[in-house]
């Protein structure tokens, strides 16, 4: 077996291991060790090989960057852009729309009276942060409209 080299999700961690997935193919490495200290939920960029003889469990060989992606309840509204996005959605329907630059922005239309357990969904969801490692995000904002049921969730670089 090879090197991998790629961004990661921590789904679990403790002083002795961790587990790894691959944010983007979605295989998971179980770590013999976990000497950088990591914790659950961290996004990795990281070459990981497997440890013979067997090569069940893996190790880092380099990290590249480690760190938590900080996924904020705010209490703005949706952006402009987003509101225009959403007057084109049908109930049910996600926009996801590029930002100049690092990460995206995703609107959603919900019924008005689902979106505050929309959003908290979306806060509570580890793919939340998955995401955000596949778009490099550091942040990630939820933003949200009760009355008309628009959800606008911006994965920012910082």
């Amino acid at each position: 077996m090879t090197e991998t080299t790629a961004t990661f999700l921590v789904t679990e961690a403790d002083a002795e291991s961790a587990v790894l997935r691959d944010v983007d193919a979605g295989q998971v490495y179980t770590l013999a060790a976990n000497d950088h200290e990591l914790e659950s939920e961290m996004v990795v960029g990281a070459t990981v090989k497997p440890v013979p003889p067997m090569d069940v469990v893996y190790e880092l060989v380099d990290v590249d960057y480690a760190h938590h992606v900080d996924v904020v309840d705010t209490d703005l509204s949706p952006t402009t852009q987003a509101m225009e996005t959403a007057e084109d959605l049908d109930v049910g329907d996600v926009e996801r729309i590029e930002r100049a630059g690092t990460g995206e922005l995703h609107v959603l239309s919900v019924p008005p009276e689902d979106t505050e357990q929309a959003a908290q969904d979306v806060i509570a969801d580890e793919e939340t942060v998955a995401r955000a490692g596949r778009v490099g995000a550091v942040r990630v904002e939820v933003r949200r409209d009760t009355e008309l049921g628009v959800l606008n969730v911006r994965y920012l670089p910082d």
